[in-house]
């Protein structure tokens, strides 16, 4: 019961930083409600738990710790897009780019044809996780951190096309743009190949920091430019944005915090693939189970 309420912790402070900069560049435009706001935080708090009963994370060190915050991260974004993406009808005549899945901006409705791109979306996802957790017990003749940068690189390949085939027809391509999340990933998952042995946590986990690294770089060092889907658009709620301020010593206090728990796991033990494994400790990573 501790490490699911560590977990839980972990989950809530996961949904608070993607909540926080979510509502720092959107709440000037379609204002600000509660349960908006809460969404990721509720979704995070329930992912979280969830993961470490799976993978058998121990959130209790710092190592698993910061595994988990990074997974959770991303299980969280790709349960909100998908649902944001198929799922969710609003009025899309408020965005630039609509946030219903779309062809060159004319959103498919609702009805099977949508559905079945649902569906392979989800198929899609599921059969790289599949993949990628085959390759765990596979030979390799390269060189552990090159396998590692490419295994790590697959969802941020997987996050970049989605969201190229989503904006790029409406504001344009960007060549940097597109590979950015790619090679965050791949770097972030080598760097959490310190601390788990197994490849679906480390692709995971990289992606979900890639997306918290390139969220807070395009919200706080560059507040004033509109996010993509609301360029052009005019600030409906000014009165936010003094507001929004309040939010940002919570968002930096996150921050803090898995910072200094890398800087923990770093010191700790470790047992990651980028270390040799502790006497005792299994393949599931992050300080996760002791071998009986």
């Amino acid at each position: 019961m501790e490490r699911l309420g560590v977990a839980l912790v972990v989950g809530i402070l996961a949904g608070l930083h993607t909540a926080t900069w979510g509502m720092y560049k959107d709440a000037i435009h379609e204002g600000f409600t509660v349960p908006r706001y809460l969404r990721s935080v509720l979704v995070s708090a329930l992912a979280a738990p969830i993961i470490v009963g799976v993978s058998g994370l121990d959130p209790r060190t710092a190592s698993g710790l910061v595994v988990l915050f990074g997974v959770t991260y991303c299980t969280e974004r790709g349960l909100t897009e998908f649902w944001k993406t198929f799922v969710r009808f609003v009025d899309q005549s408020k965005f630039t780019i609509p946030m219903q899945f779309h062809v060159f901006g004319r959103v498919i409705p609702q009805g099977p044809v949508r559905w079945a791109i649902a569906a392979g979306h989800l198929a899609a996802a599921a059969a790289l996780l599949g993949w990628i957790h085959a390759l765990q017990d596979h030979a390799f003749a390269w060189p552990r951190p090159v396998i590692v940068l490419l295994i790590g690189s697959i969802g941020g390949w997987y996050s970049a096309c989605g969201g190229g085939f989503k904006d790029a027809p409406i504001e344009g391509f960007s060549a940097l743009k597109f590979v950015r999340s790619p090679i965050l990933s791949a770097l972030y998952a080598l760097l959490l190949s310190n601390f788990t042995r197994d490849y679906v946590l480390m692709a995971l986990g990289g992606l979900g920091y890639t997306v918290a690294t390139i969220e807070t770089y395009k919200t706080f060092f560059f507040p004033s430019r509109p996010r993509g889907k609301f360029a052009g658009k005019p600030i409906l709620h000014p009165q936010f944005l003094a507001i929004r301020q309040r939010f940002v010593p919570l968002y930096a206090g996150i921050w803090l915090l898995v910072v200094g728990s890398f800087v923990l796991a770093f010191l700790g033990p470790r047992g990651g693939l980028a270390t040799p494994p502790a006497v005792g400790i299994s393949d599931a990573g992050g300080g996760s189970r002791v071998s009986p």
